[in-house]
């Protein structure tokens, strides 16, 4: 649900700066990088937040 609302906010995850796109011919190589770093990061925010409440 949080992805759909981050989503139609415009945010644009999984097209950052760092996310690697290797494209090799026929075969595309993708590594979010960037994005699994920012998702990480906010969610390790909020757990910590909700467990403080």
């Amino acid at each position: 649900m949080a992805v759909g609302v981050l989503l139609k906010m415009g945010v644009p995850l999984g097209r950052l700066p760092g996310d690697l796109i290797v494209r090799r011919g026929s075969f595309t190589l993708y590594v979010p990088l960037a994005t699994s770093i920012v998702a990480s990061l906010v969610l390790t925010a909020l757990m910590t937040w909700w467990s403080r409440r």
